[in-house]
């Protein structure tokens, strides 16, 4: 790593350090402050609160942490003449961004790792603390089909792996051929263990002389194999949430039932795609900041460039929000605003290299 690299870099993330620390602390005090009246009494769940607050916060703070950081940078290198030093050593423009742009890719593959863990789920687990359900998460009366199985679930207990009141309904050419009632069962070894069973099969083909209903009794029976109690939660509620590797398993399996994805793919392109704005952002901004410390106003640069950041994020937020929703098909909501971006940016580009 050259010297002017590590430069740019030690000024970068401290500039990004600070605003992203600044942005936390500003939007989860505020928050913390609106809901404390809600929050339990218990200090531990108010320290989970804000625990689970802070990084659902972090993934929209981050990305505009590493643009405003990036702007702070050109307003010093541009004030104390570091441009115009860089160009008289014959340092050309990409020498200069492209240690940022690294930087920042690295810094949004991390955000975009930690969107595969469970603190994907974080806007859940801190709205269920200010309900005051963070031990007792139930789902009742869910119906839902999995492969060749219609399943309902009198209640759901999806922490605790559990359901009680369960009804199967295996098909067969559109008809019913076989139904499992359980009182209890739980998610163990990637598939669901039905306890104190009722088996009801019906003959495929009726024959009125001697067609009848078969009946058994089974202490413990296991099918429903890959089926999550976190993806059933998840698909049965309104405003749903992924982790990235969720989102990708619930893809592929709502596509086995020919079911709508609409929603879980946009949930997918706003965890892996839309945080890759940045990019775009920075090599626009930095080619069109004036070299010469003379002819620059720092009030008109960083004003526009804050609102420039802002209006676009606003807008692929926005467009994002009309794909959770349907109004929008996920991949012109939420792909083709990046596509569109990134060619903007190779275009000022080629014009100003």
């Amino acid at each position: 790593m050259s010297i002017l690299t590590k430069y740019i870099l030690i000024r970068y993330l401290k500039s990004f350090f600070l605003i992203l620390i600044s942005l936390e602390i500003f939007f989860v005090l505020i928050d913390f402050l609106q809901n404390t009246a809600h929050l339990p009494n218990s200090a531990n769940l108010q320290i989970l609160y804000i625990f689970y607050t802070s990084f659902f916060t972090f993934s929209i703070t981050l990305p505009l942490s590493l643009v405003f950081a990036f702007i702070v940078v050109m307003v010093g290198f541009v004030k104390q003449n570091n441009m115009t030093s860089f160009y008289s050593l014959g340092i050309k423009p990409l020498n200069i961004l492209m240690p940022i742009i690294w930087c920042s890719i690295a810094i949004t593959l991390i955000l975009i790792l930690l969107q595969t863990t469970p603190l994907a789920y974080s806007y859940e687990q801190k709205s269920r603390i200010l309900n005051n359900s963070y031990f007792t998460t139930v789902q009742e009366n869910i119906f839902l089909k999995y492969n060749e199985y219609f399943i309902y679930f009198e209640k759901l207990f999806p922490l605790q792996k559990k359901a009680n009141n369960i009804r199967i309904f295996k098909t067969e050419h559109n008809n019913i051929i076989e139904i499992i009632i359980g009182k209890k069962a739980y998610y163990e070894n990637n598939k669901w263990y039905v306890l104190d069973t009722k088996i009801i099969k019906k003959p495929i083909t009726i024959n009125w002389d001697s067609s009848k209903l078969t009946i058994g009794y089974k202490k413990l029976l296991y099918t429903l194999e890959g089926f999550k109690p976190k993806i059933i939660n998840n698909v049965s509620r309104a405003n749903i949430q992924f982790s990235i590797k969720d989102a990708i398993y619930t893809i592929l399996l709502l596509d086995k039932q020919n079911l709508d994805t609409q929603k879980i793919r946009a949930i997918l392109y706003s965890q892996v795609i839309i945080p890759f704005f940045v990019i775009p952002l920075i090599v626009i901004i930095f080619f069109f900041t004036t070299v010469s410390s003379r002819e620059f106003n720092v009030a008109k640069f960083s004003s526009v460039s804050i609102f420039f950041t802002l209006i676009i994020w606003g807008i692929i937020y926005f467009l994002q929000k009309l794909a959770f929703n349907g109004v929008i098909l996920a991949e012109l909501a939420t792909i083709l605003p990046i596509i569109i971006l990134y060619g903007f940016a190779y275009y000022i580009y080629k014009k100003r290299v």
